[in-house]
């Protein structure tokens, strides 16, 4: 292992996930959770230097691996327990897999989630019968009130990732990735509260102990990632991998990752929109940010080297969900566009003059460069009352189509601004109106 983790003791009435608990919970779960496959990708693999195989778990009735912890749990229960009913705290996930099989078992279910989850998750949680309580602007928040609803209410509390019978059902993952392609010597997870890597590791392990098991966090919330390196729990902030933006991993799972898992990673917020475009573009599957920062991690490096860490492996990625808001998921795609170069905003200096703009949609019909949005603007930002600006959105072929436009832009004395993400940047040529 490359990395020690602090080993905080678990709670003491939960002894330690062992392979037998998740062989277990794949007995009980069986035919009422689909078989997802684990498929080879050619162009992924090609992309970043790696055998890569995709576990796709978004394909799950509620479209993400939490059903089976939480049909696990749920079967585990004594029978006056499912007649009291459960709750939980969720972002999303977990939410929908508790209220679908519990409500397939008869057994009430309240769910709190935190007032920033995506309408879509909310809608369809409510869809399986949950009824639920939006409160608390994080899922501690939300854990904390669902935690005393609880006790004033007398419900059993299932746990997103801290409990062992959730953890032996995350871990079924695992077994279905080894039995279908047992040739895998690297199995790449996504880290939240570690319910999933837990059981993960300890299921993997136990059928190849040489598998080598890697998390993945995003930058926003590195808790694993930071008790790794012995380092204080912190992260916060908008991410949008919000399934798995937990600050206080559990006690259970940080103990499962101190002994099972090799190495925990984070990767930035840039690099989980290039890889849900990724996989909608290339696999035609739509991901979650929770789920693709998975492959965010094995992305080349940005001079376009291959991570030498994962190069020639053979590479278990695991898709965990795909519940992903359709604005955000839009957002993504668009914004993907603009760094690849596909799309692009320019903001041009232009003479207030007859035949200023045709000459400019000349230059831009030259190269090819489709203008998709027009705005003029002759009073802000510009310093002649004989000037003008105009800003240009268009789309384009790819990043040497942009150069030559550019560099026609210069060529007829044009000043322009290169309006990018992060803000503008002046073009090459500074010619002054």
């Amino acid at each position: 292992m490359d990395q020690q983790l602090e080993i905080i003791a678990a709670p003491p009435a939960q002894a330690a996930l062992t392979a037998e608990d998740v062989r277990a919970a794949a007995g009980r779960i069986a035919g009422a959770v689909v078989h997802t496959p684990t498929l080879h990708s050619k162009t992924l693999s090609k992309i970043v230097g790696a055998d890569v195989w995709l576990k796709f778990e978004n394909l799950q009735f509620t479209a993400a691996y939490k059903e089976r912890g939480a049909l696990n749990k749920l079967l585990t229960l004594p029978p006056e327990a499912k007649t009291r009913g459960v709750i939980a705290a969720s972002a999303g996930n977990h939410a929908q897999g508790l209220a679908y099989h519990a409500g397939r078992l008869g057994i009430p279910v309240t769910i709190v989630m935190p007032k920033s989850t995506p309408i879509v998750k909310v809608q369809q949680t409510r869809g399986h019968g949950a009824q639920v309580v939006l409160d608390g602007e994080t899922f501690d928040d939300a854990y904390a009130i669902a935690r005393r609803i609880e006790g004033e209410r007398g419900l059993i509390f299932v746990h997103p990732f801290d409990d062992r019978e959730v953890m032996a059902g995350q871990g079924t993952v695992a077994l279905e990735m080894l039995q279908d392609v047992p040739q895998l010597d690297t199995i790449v997870v996504p880290i939240g509260g570690g319910g999933l890597i837990s059981g993960v590791a300890v299921a993997a392990k136990s059928i190849n102990p040489a598998v080598r098991v890697v998390g993945v966090q995003s930058n926003q919330y590195p808790a694993m990632y930071l008790l790794s390196r012995n380092e204080a729990v912190g992260g916060g902030g908008d991410t949008i991998a919000e399934g798995i933006a937990v600050k206080e991993p559990g006690l259970l799972t940080r103990a499962a990752v101190a002994l099972h898992v090799d190495e925990v990673r984070v990767v930035s917020e840039t690099r989980i929109e290039e890889a849900i475009s990724l996989l909608l573009d290339i696999e035609k599957t739509v991901v979650e940010g929770a789920g693709a920062v998975g492959l965010a991690a094995l992305l080349p490096l940005k001079n376009g080297a291959f991570r030498p860490e994962f190069a020639g492996r053979k590479i278990g990625v695991i898709l965990t969900g795909g519940n992903i808001d359709p604005r955000f998921l839009a957002n993504v795609i668009l914004r993907n566009l603009a760094r690849s170069g596909r799309i692009g905003r320019l903001a041009i200096l232009l003479t207030d003059k007859v035949g200023e703009l045709a000459k400019i949609a000349e230059i831009f019909t030259r190269n090819d460069a489709n203008i998709i949005e027009v705005q003029h603007q002759r009073i802000f930002g510009v310093l002649s009352a004989k000037g003008s600006e105009v800003e240009i959105e268009y789309e384009i072929r790819d990043k040497d189509a942009v150069d030559g436009l550019l560099h026609d832009l210069e060529q007829a004395g044009y000043t322009y601004e290169v309006m990018t993400i992060s803000g503008r940047r002046p073009g090459r040529s500074q010619r002054k109106l």
